[in-house]
């Protein structure tokens, strides 16, 4: 290990809050620590207390942004250093020295992001206390196991595990074991996976223990504007939408609970948030049920006595867009036997821009007392984008659970979006999944094994973009990559190009090889298959990926911090548990949150050489339990129902996580008294964008557009839009913004 320039410097001071003190700075291979000792009172000290110095601990990968600022000597100001970090914490640092500052921030800089290779971060080093010695986090999800607790083990269940891809030849990113329909052999996932982007076949994620109806997820599958089709992907979709039972156990309880599903005992929401809650939810089923009825004798085929849907979180558009580069979603007039609906959930770009909004609300209060700046935390659309995705959720823990329907989830590769509402609807349907040890298991089947990309997503690696010094920054346009307008959206329509001709890019979001759109899927060689999976580069130098990163999995906590607000009693754990698993989703101190997918995990003996995320929680396990659980369940009795579903219009900021309190961000605004909280529910259209089956579509367009008409006039739209760049007017720039925003898409 590198010896850092420099290792203590006295005489600093850190603000915060607009607080300010003086103490020393230390610099560790691992972390920068701040210690100073607090002043003791008069009485205090005659008493002979003595006082402990304090310490803040920073760990180098949690850093999101640094700057330094210069200031020479005769402009009588103190240099500083500004952290920006991942976990919200903003602090600046005041140096006496000029140089002494340029050294820090070298050190810095260089601690951060010099590694190049993951086995340097901290958690290939990090020895654990006694108490977390006592378990092994590694060994709590056994997909076996889960796989019994769901029933995949009884006897006529319709499930098999699939050990197609043991070897993770089958597919790099997915999971060692697969459950698939018991009728589906090996050789027709061979076949249905090309048709797949990256071989991401639909597998099981959930067996409901009571209807045994499913939610199964995949990617998106390789249409093209030839319109290609896979007839076993067809049987595949058809055998997992014909396993569920014959008898319908729940079918007494959906008249009587649907009126009353989002209300909750311990939550008196009065009448005017049920009405509304079901209204929305009303004009859902209308477009659902529309759909279906205009050719009812369809649905005799498979699944007739269900609404079997296949939801794609994309925005229509995108996922038309998607097939001008051989992608796409699927053609209903092959898949008579479901629905499909479109969520309409930004990608990565989106949220990633949603976020940086925030922290631009929040940026300034290292050096001042004052709150976020409360207009900037509503533009920011951060909440809209939690409550998009709790609806989704809602709308799949229905269909499931009240509906007593299969669905299955896709969005591009399936390992964003995909996980997002794949495991927020379990939570809404299994109690289990609200436990502590369920919650953990979730987190490792649905975002572990099934490959989201935590590397990418996360930047653990950091990039040398975040590290600015202020002078140079100055006229060097937008540091931290969030400009917008025409010029943007051309250079990522550029950079998107380049990385569909590049075929060594190996982490492109949702671009198959360019061989992909020409296959032959239904050809007589199931076991050639296109090499699109991405390359392992665990052990290769690397550095962070800024436009690759987006905080997915924060969504992901932040949507299950709204359950557990609104169903307080429901979850064993609280909220100080998802807070801390925010910070270790970036401090790296634990191998669990280090790699793309399960196969990197195996290929660099994470199990081994790195401790689990778990241990930590496990070992305090009294820290992290909410007082207020109940685990009893009993569908029979209000508030102790096994389904939860999440009440939209009640999305609020976690302040706990902004590290901020609740009334400067949920509080009312200071100017006009009124209630301070984006409200996305409020007159809120529901979250399906569109509805198609094989005869109809419904959504933006003309009502009744015709499928692949609709998909032509979508990639005419994109073609239109590409070619419009560069010949925008000043006088319309308000207007094209937003719609070379779109054009980004799924491309990048």
């Amino acid at each position: 290990m590198e010896k850092t320039r420099v290792a203590k410097v006295d005489n600093v001071s850190l603000a915060r809050r607009g607080d300010q003190v003086d103490g020393a700075l230390h610099l560790t291979p691992h972390h920068l620590i701040f210690s100073h000792t607090p002043l003791v009172s008069s009485e205090d000290a005659a008493k002979g207390m003595t006082i402990r110095p304090k310490e803040l601990w920073i760990t180098y990968p949690i850093i999101s942004f640094c700057t330094l600022r210069p200031a020479p000597a005769a402009s009588r100001q103190l240099s500083s250093i500004r952290l920006r970090c991942r976990d919200f914490t903003f602090v600046c640092f005041y140096f006496t020295s000029e140089q002494r500052a340029k050294e820090v921030f070298d050190s810095i800089k260089q601690w951060t992001c010099k590694s190049g290779r993951l086995d340097r971060l901290y958690a290939f080093s990090y020895q654990p206390p006694p108490p977390e010695r006592e378990f092994n986090g590694w060994d709590l999800y056994d997909p076996r196991k889960e796989w019994e607790r769901q029933g995949l083990d009884k006897e006529n269940s319709g499930w098999r595990v699939s050990e197609i891809n043991t070897d993770y030849g089958f597919s790099p990113t997915y999971p060692a074991l697969i459950p698939v329909p018991s009728s589906i052999s090996d050789n027709t996932l061979n076949y249905a996976g090309r048709y797949r982007s990256r071989q991401r076949i639909p597998a099981l994620t959930y067996l409901h223990p009571v209807n045994n109806c499913s939610i199964t997820r995949s990617s998106q599958p390789l249409v093209g504007v030839r319109q290609n089709r896979s007839i076993q992907d067809e049987k595949l979709l058809a055998a997992i939408f014909s396993t569920s039972r014959t008898e319908r156990p729940l079918a007494n309880f959906v008249k009587s609970t649907l009126d009353r599903e989002a209300s909750d005992s311990s939550h008196d929401s009065g009448s005017t948030t049920d009405l509304d809650v079901s209204n929305a939810e009303e004009i859902e089923d209308e477009m659902l049920a529309a759909a279906r009825a205009a050719h009812p004798e369809e649905r005799a085929i498979y699944g007739a006595q269900q609404q079997n849907l296949i939801v794609d979180a994309r925005p229509t558009v995108n996922a038309f867009a998607m097939q001008a580069v051989g992608l796409g979603s699927e053609n209903m007039d092959n898949y008579k036997f479901a629905t499909k609906a479109y969520l309409g959930i930004d990608n990565i770009h989106v949220m990633r821009d949603s976020l940086n909004k925030v922290i631009d609300a929040l940026k300034e209060t290292d050096v001042t007392p004052l709150g976020p700046n409360r207009d900037q935390l509503t533009r920011s659309g951060w909440l809209k984008h939690i409550g998009g995705i709790l609806e989704g959720a809602r709308l799949i823990a229905r269909q499931v659970g009240l509906q007593h329907s299969h669905v299955l989830i896709h969005c591009s590769d399936g390992w964003d979006r995909t996980s997002q509402l794949s495991a927020l609807s379990q939570i809404c349907l299994d109690p289990y999944f609200r436990t502590m040890e369920g919650f953990m298991v979730l987190v490792e089947k649905d975002w572990m094994s099934f490959g989201h990309m935590f590397r990418h997503r996360s930047g653990h690696l950091n990039s040398e973009k975040w590290f600015q010094i202020e002078n140079e920054r100055i006229g060097g346009g937008d540091a931290e990559g969030g400009g917008a307008g025409p010029a943007k959206a051309i250079e990522n329509a550029f950079l998107s190009a380049k990385g569909f001709f590049n075929r060594d890019n190996t982490s492109r979001d949702s671009l198959p090889d360019s061989e992909g759109e020409l296959q032959s899927y239904d050809s007589d060689n199931p076991t050639k298959k296109p090499s699109s999976a991405p390359r392992s580069m665990v052990s290769e130098k690397e550095i962070t990926k800024v436009k690759e990163t987006s905080p997915v999995f924060h969504q992901f906590l932040d949507a299950t911090y709204q359950l557990l607000h609104q169903y307080p009693t429901r979850f064993e754990f609280n909220e100080r548990f998802l807070r801390r698993l925010l910070y270790h989703l970036y401090a790296c101190q634990f191998g669990t949150f280090l790699f793309n997918n399960e196969k990197e995990r195996v290929d660099t003996n994470a199990r081994e050489r790195t401790r689990s995320v778990w241990d930590y929680f496990l070992a305090r396990r009294d820290q992290f339990t909410n007082p207020d659980y109940n685990p009893i369940i009993d569908d029979h009795k209000r508030g102790n129902e096994r389904l939860i579903f999440p009440r939209v219009k009640e999305t609020r900021w976690w302040a706990e996580a902004f590290g901020r309190s609740d009334s400067e961000m949920n509080g009312p605004f200071p100017s006009t008294g009124g209630a301070g909280t984006e409200s996305p529910g409020s007159g809120r259209a529901p979250i399906l964008t569109g509805i198609e089956t094989a005869q109809q579509s419904t959504g933006p367009g003309p009502a009744g557009t015709d499928v692949h008409h609709a998909a032509a006039s979508g990639i005419s739209a994109v073609t239109a839009g590409i070619s419009n760049f560069g010949v925008s007017k000043d006088n319309n720039r308000g207007s094209k913004e937003n719609e070379h925003k779109q054009m980004e898409l799924e491309m990048q």
